[in-house]
């Protein structure tokens, strides 16, 4: 099954039946991947009265309670209302689900104080000459399996500097997805100047626009322009468990 579309002047077509999915499932238990000292992800049947909704305890059906943080237990997309203190939800934010989207990969900077950060200045070289798209898929390196179950509490994982991240909105970035835990430091006292860079918040709130962390990008898939699709729940809150998805492109 085959899309084509035109995109800046040239057309591209992508086979749907060969997607890259670069989520990280969600599961319970601790091998998996977990940030910000959540609980881990739990399921329990619903039980009333006879009825019990597990077929591995001899109920008819499985009928199973699910309690998890979007945030802190896998790949999820957040819109503006992480921050906001208006009621901006991911189900009335994110309105289109394509997007041509660029991967790329890059090394953190090791800064004096230990931390590892994507500056502006990597960004620039980077994305010289690269097509302009409303989508930006960062890995970082290096990458292996491991970030499908590292649990990031604590460790001060890498994160983007709100410089860079003012320079992808002078690119025209509107949707950011990373392999990291957060676009700001784990321990910032509160500042998240990255996400308050991202969406412009407070002056003019960019409501449409979108962060996806905990994602996971395979060394198999290389660097370059895809067609993505951004799935995710109907949730009337701030994020979203999400699905993102890349499809190749060809040039037709």
């Amino acid at each position: 099954m085959w899309i084509t579309f035109q995109y800046q002047g040239r057309s591209y077509r992508a086979d749907l039946s060969k997607p890259l999915d670069i989520a990280i499932p969600l599961r319970e238990g601790l091998e998996t991947v977990n940030c910000f000292y959540a609980p881990p992800m739990e399921t329990a049947p619903v039980v009333a009265g006879d009825f019990i909704g597990s077929t591995a305890r001899g109920g008819p059906l499985n009928f199973l309670n699910v309690r998890f943080n979007p945030h802190g237990n896998g790949t999820h997309t957040e819109c503006v209302g992480h921050i906001a203190k208006e009621p901006y939800t991911i189900n009335r934010c994110l309105k289109q689900f394509h997007f041509p989207a660029l991967l790329l990969s890059l090394y953190p900077t090791r800064t004096d104080e230990g931390d590892r950060v994507i500056f502006r200045e990597q960004l620039e070289q980077a994305l010289a000459g690269a097509p302009s798209t409303e989508a930006l898929v960062l890995r970082t390196l290096p990458n292996d399996e491991l970030k499908l179950r590292t649990n990031y509490s604590g460790a001060n994982p890498p994160y983007i500097h709100h410089g860079a991240i003012s320079f992808l909105l002078e690119k025209g970035i509107r949707h950011l997805l990373i392999d990291l835990p957060s676009v700001d430091r784990e321990e910032d006292g509160g500042k998240l100047l990255s996400h308050r860079a991202f969406w412009n918040y407070p002056n003019h709130p960019r409501t449409d626009c979108t962060i996806t962390e905990l994602i996971f990008v395979n060394n198999s898939v290389k660097d370059g322009l895809y067609l993505l699709n951004m799935q995710i729940a109907s949730f009337e809150i701030d994020a979203s468990p999400s699905k993102p998805v890349l499809y190749e492109l060809e040039l037709i």
